[in-house]
């Protein structure tokens, strides 16, 4: 079925950003029909994120609403309806299940009527402001009731698919928090890299009197850096920025290790290799870029570099009898880390979380609580305005974008400590960090950012076999009319989860499922202990009323 044979409305309720801090909700978007690579899918039901309302805020600065660089041909780029890079509006909204209702007649691996959980993260495309093409962000997202994807860019490379098949049986809500759930999962299953990189760029700093012990012992037993640099300190000044893959410094040198933070390239690792001296000084750490730029730091408090990479896990997950602190618990996102953590199996794991407002933490106690006994996992929630923590942890999760948390953490940490540094610090902040400590306790600290098409399947999976039901963190839902408050309340910390907005319901304010008995008395008993399942969402739409 082609678009030409199907009956569309002319028009659609949509919200638009159109500039820093500003978005619209117009009621007349044109719903576009597909040129020949086009998809159109009708949005069932769309999640409001942070990063929506970071791109809101930051509009056109933003990395990923930036021209488009590479990965496709400019005339097909050119060509996309969709694509909205710059100062162009932009839909917001990346967290959806949506349904194919139309297609152009050169598309061969997307159907009508099929449904579709969508990855945004258009890795193969990268940025000019060094991030990579995104649903939602320089192409139109799900904030509206019709979406427009290219088969074109939905495709990768290898033939897998941006767009993942769903089933009929889970709600809409559920399938949509997939995406979510996925970049949580992506933080703890990513592989983490423990050699000098093949085929890379190392460079190597050591001052007179040291020797460079280990160095040939790190490297990957794929292949050797196609470039070896040993240069004194007095040299590093002549070098440019963000250029090496590896870093391994001889040395406790505070400036020599400010310096070297700028020359670590996207990916690279910087290993501290202190001989049995002290940096004795806070060491300026870029920890914007341990989550943007992926960017890892070791080090030994040996004279032997081969040391230091042994301390890097396989991945970041959650090991036994790891004791877990989650700042920032109460918030959406920080509820998945917890209830993960609680749901994982591992023997002997101990999980806190913390939060600053007493509400989230009831909130999260309500949800978490009954999970915790029946998996037999020690759970302790806190104000720690009012409960000071006076214990150390071995796993922390930072679900706040400050610098002053990761410090924190390792004046916290026990011996080989993990530091999951979840929320997107912005890439350019430095901040000062007791790098004595952290080598001596052999810390790692580590950030990912977004998901992976394997880790939405994952997900996917998960919920789909009722292993995870990732409706335990609706909080509040919502039809248009109330989508931009729904974004204010991201923004104002006012609900404790997420918020499932349903474009067809173009009336429908936002309501806290606290609320819904004032509201819709019939949704309401359709909760399950106040938990939002799929009956209560076919309620929803019964009584709130469909429009087209």
């Amino acid at each position: 079925m082609t678009a030409e044979t199907v009956r569309l409305p002319e028009t659609q309720h949509a919200v638009q950003l159109v500039g820093p801090d500003e978005s619209t909700l117009n009621p007349s978007k044109p719903v576009l029909v597909p040129r020949p690579h086009e998809i159109l899918a009708k949005v069932e039901a769309v999640g409001l994120c942070f990063s929506d309302l970071k791109l809101l805020k930051q509009f056109d600065k933003h990395a990923r609403k930036s021209e488009i660089v590479g990965g496709i041909e400019p005339e097909v780029l050119k060509g996309i309806q969709s694509y909205v890079p710059g100062r162009l509006p932009t839909v917001p909204g990346h967290e959806v299940v949506c349904r194919v209702v139309a297609v152009g007649g050169e598309v061969k691996h997307h159907k009508v009527g099929e449904r579709y959980l969508v990855q945004a993260d258009y890795r193969q495309l990268p940025t000019a402001a060094g991030s990579n093409g995104a649903f939602g962000y320089n192409f139109e997202g799900a904030l509206q009731e019709y979406t427009l994807l290219d088969e074109r860019v939905v495709m990768t490379p290898d033939g897998d698919r941006f767009l993942i098949p769903v089933g009929e049986e889970k709600s809409a809500s559920a399938v949509a928090l997939v995406e979510p759930w996925a970049c949580v999962e992506a933080s703890y299953v990513a592989r983490e890299r423990n050699t000098v990189k093949a085929g890379g760029r190392l460079l190597v700093v050591v001052p007179d009197g040291r020797a460079a012990k280990g160095v040939s012992e790190c490297f990957s037993p794929d292949g050797e850096p196609a470039e070896v640099r040993t240069i004194p300190p007095a040299g590093l000044g002549e070098l440019p920025d963000e250029s090496f893959d590896d870093i391994i410094y001889f040395g406790s040198d505070k400036a020599a290790i400010d310096t070297l933070n700028d020359k670590l390239g996207g990916g690279g690792i910087i290993n501290i290799v202190l001989g049995g001296e002290r940096v004795g000084r806070p060491v300026s750490v870029g920890v914007g870029r341990l989550h943007y730029g992926m960017t890892r730091w070791v080090g030994t408090t040996g004279d032997n570099a081969a040391e230091s990479y042994k301390h890097i896990p396989p991945t970041g997950e959650i090991r036994e009898n790891d004791t877990i602190l989650v700042v920032g618990a109460g918030g959406p996102m920080g509820q998945m880390h917890v209830i993960r953590s609680i749901c994982l199996g591992r023997p002997g794991v101990r999980v806190v979380g913390t939060d600053l407002d007493d509400v989230r933490i009831e909130t999260l106690r309500q949800k978490a609580a009954p999970m915790a006994r029946t998996n037999d996992v020690a759970l302790r929630l806190v104000n720690p305005q009012n409960e000071p923590l006076d214990e150390a942890f071995t796993y922390f999760v930072l679900m706040a974008p400050v610098g002053a948390l990761v410090a924190d953490a390792i004046r916290k940490a026990g011996d080989g400590a993990i530091i999951n540094i979840f929320a997107g610090i912005p890439a350019p902040t430095k901040h000062d960090l007791d790098l004595d400590a952290y080598i001596e306790k052999r810390c790692f600290m580590f950030g990912t950012s977004g998901s992976t098409i394997d880790d939405m399947r994952i997900v996917l999976a998960k919920v789909e076999s009722d292993q995870l039901d990732t409706n335990a963190c609706v909080d509040a839902v919502s039809g248009m009319s109330g989508a931009r408050d729904g974004i204010a309340a991201v923004e104002n910390r006012t609900l404790a989860g997420k918020i499932i907005v349903y474009p067809m319901l173009h009336d429908l304010g936002l309501i806290a499922l606290a609320e819904l008995e004032k509201h819709f008395p019939t949704v309401a008993g359709n909760l399950d202990d106040g938990k939002w399942t799929r009956e209560a969402e076919q309620e929803l739409l019964r009584v709130a009323g469909g429009n087209g």
